[in-house]
């Protein structure tokens, strides 16, 4: 088995390589090409008109995806390319301020596409990267997978904030199923179909192999979770990757609020943790133990 490894390590070197050496090609490339502007990015602008400068400014955009455009005010930035922004903000400032504007937008600091990964890899965290990467670019970023790796990834995919409201008859549908990729077939066979294209905000899990990794207890996920009940435990789990084998959060899930019950002798100890802060890497997961009891309330709205 050792020739396996070797050969596998040295293909995530050649990988994290890659992607090394298109960092700088990327920067220049995601501002002509289909990038779209999202919450949190820093841009530069640059007005020009009869010759001069006429206002430059550096926008972040905001939560909401709006950036406060000189002469302009308040217009919506999220969701477009940088050209079809620079498109935007010309023909208002054409017809009622100045006189055949150019208008200039880069981006300076992507912060819109993010993605939290965890398990059995060398750098668990969250990572930002330029351009929307597939699984394996995800991975080999973190540093590429540990020797005690299982066969499979999960992919826990973020509710599009545009789905109509459910009631909560509506179970069924009211939260998405991560993805489960095969990564024997993906690693061993080469089959890329498995290298799918991460979207901003996915988390994914890499548990540890259940061969060497065998359950010595349970811990069980309760309330606004897509499959609540009695889990393996596995050695490394944390509360987040627990949910995520759970089949993920509910529409009407509070994860900001999640709790874990932890049995302490005579005493039941709680541990309060903010899942949503978790997954946008500001606090630490909580590593679990057999017998914890992970509970995500539902919201209050």
């Amino acid at each position: 088995m050792f020739w396996f490894h070797s050969i596998r390590n040295i293909f995530f070197l050649c990988l994290a390589a890659s992607i090394l050496s298109l960092s700088i090609y990327e920067h220049s490339h995601t501002q002509t090409t289909g990038y779209h502007i999202g919450p949190g990015d820093v841009l530069s602008l640059r007005i020009f008109a009869g010759g001069e400068e006429q206002h430059a400014a550096q926008l972040t955009v905001s939560s909401q995806g709006t950036i406060n455009a000189p002469f302009i005010g308040s217009i919506k930035a999220a969701g477009l390319t940088v050209s079809q922004l620079e498109s935007k903000i010309t023909e208002p400032l054409a017809a009622d301020y100045l006189v055949d504007p150019e208008v200039t937008v880069t981006v300076n600091e992507y912060h819109s596409l993010q993605y939290y990964i965890s398990g059995a890899v060398g750098e668990p965290g969250l990572y930002e990267m330029k351009s929307k990467p597939t699984l394996l670019e995800l991975i080999a970023k973190a540093g590429g997978l540990t020797a005690n790796r299982g066969n499979v990834a999960y992919i826990l995919r973020p509710l599009e904030k545009t789905e109509p409201a459910k009631t909560k008859s509506d179970s069924s549908d009211s939260a998405k199923t991560p993805l489960k990729i095969d990564l024997k077939k993906l690693l061993d066979q080469g089959d890329m179909n498995q290298n799918i294209v991460l979207q901003t905000g996915d988390v994914v899990y890499v548990p540890l192999s259940t061969a060497l990794n065998l359950a010595e207890s349970k811990i069980y996920v309760e309330g606004e979770i897509q499959g609540p009940g009695a889990y393996d435990y596995q050695e490394g789990m944390t509360a987040l990757s627990a949910c995520i084998m759970a089949g993920g959060f509910t529409k009407f899930a509070a994860p900001n609020r999640a709790r874990i019950i932890r049995q302490d002798g005579d005493k039941q100890k709680v541990i309060k943790i903010d899942l949503d802060d978790v997954k946008m890497g500001k606090i630490q997961d909580v590593k679990i133990i057999p017998g914890d009891r992970i509970h995500i309330p539902e919201t209050w709205l």
